[in-house]
């Protein structure tokens, strides 16, 4: 199978390729704006170098879908926090020109990594199934755009393209080795990965629940999904959901309550004047979205969480704590002399022009 992944070298997609590659059974077209080093590349995968904000892109594009049984649309954005507009058109631009690639080259298959942040705000803690309006929660850059996502998706399958459209919608998605880039998106560039295990207590609403799932296993299902060529939504997550008790535990801290209310502009004001790069619309996602009923996934794709919510997140925290990397310019290693070159350079994170 001939299978095309946009975002191949970002935290899910590395995971992706991993599995896809270990099969020996596919031909693997990495997209990605940023393409690793040819020695660093992997077996079995032929990058190409595409900038999904740019329409003068849009021929590479198609170039790189032509023959392909199936397309992972992967790519997303998540920093600089600061510039909405890059975020919106990586986003929702982005995803247009692949869904117009895909029906230019008549790809069979898109599989189109959707989130549970398309999801509206939950009404209690049940967990909720594919049903659930996709209408995003509108404090959230992130959960606007998942959401238009999700409608440009509708329109495509009206069109009557005959493509079948399978939309992923995992939790919070962890591995170990997303541990560099977890800290250049969340943690001021001065402040070191070890700084993660000197927190004495954790200021958090005790309301807290959250649905991880890791890498590995979202690309279980999508492996599987592209096998079977199945279509449709399917949620992603592991049990039991993470409570602050958990994360606590993992920090090796005290929990302290503080309500989202007390602690949203706080968070804001620092958002604000540039002492972190966390948007706070990541707040009201952490406590508005819903848990998620994988049933359809487990009943329809065979599929099974190999590692529990806690694990994930230990996990990912460990991954933090260590500075993990892998290959590519997205997993690249990070270091507190890195990130404060590169902050005289360029300015901070959340604010500062692509390379």
């Amino acid at each position: 199978m001939r299978v095309a992944i946009t975002g191949a070298s970002g935290n899910l997609g590395s995971a992706l390729l991993r599995r896809l590659s270990g099969s020996g059974e596919h031909e693997l077209v990495g997209v990605a704006r940023r393409v690793p080093a040819e020695e660093l590349a992997g077996p079995g995968v032929r990058w190409v170098s595409v900038d999904l904000t740019e329409e003068r892109d849009v021929p590479a594009l198609r170039a790189a879908f032509e023959g392909a049984d199936a397309v992972v649309h992967l790519a997303w954005g998540f920093q600089p926090s600061h510039n909405e507009r890059y975020l919106e058109e990586l986003a929702l631009g982005g995803t247009r020109r692949v869904i117009d690639a895909v029906a230019a080259t008549a790809v069979p298959h898109l599989v189109h990594l959707s989130s549970i942040g398309a999801y509206s705000a939950k009404a209690d803690d049940q967990p909720v199934d594919e049903s659930w309006p996709t209408g995003g929660i509108d404090s959230s850059w992130y959960g606007r755009t998942k959401s238009a996502a999700e409608r440009m998706l509708d329109a495509h399958e009206a069109a009557g393209h005959g493509t079948v459209v399978t939309r992923m919608r995992p939790g919070i998605v962890g591995q170990r080795r997303a541990g560099s880039a977890l800290l250049r998106y969340g943690v001021p560039g001065l402040v070191p990965a070890r700084a993660l295990g000197w927190l004495p207590v954790l200021p958090m609403d005790r309301g807290l629940r959250m649905p991880l799932v890791h890498s590995d296993d979202v690309a279980a299902a999508i492996e599987s999904a592209l096998v079977q060529r199945a279509g449709g939504a399917f949620n992603l997550a592991a049990d039991p959901p993470l409570t602050t008790e958990h994360i606590a535990r993992a920090l090796g801290a005290r929990p302290v309550h503080v309500p989202a209310a007390v602690l949203r502009p706080m968070m804001a004001a620092a958002w604000h004047a540039r002492l972190q790069q966390v948007d706070p619309g990541w707040l009201d996602l952490a406590f508005g979205l819903p848990l998620l009923d994988s049933s359809r996934a487990r009943r329809e794709l065979g599929w099974a969480p190999t590692k529990d919510a806690v694990s994930v997140f230990e996990e990912t925290l460990e991954g933090m704590r260590s500075a993990a990397s892998d290959r590519s310019a997205v997993l690249r290693p990070r270091s507190v002399t890195a990130q404060l070159a590169t902050a005289v350079r360029r300015g901070p994170v959340s604010s500062r022009e692509r390379p």
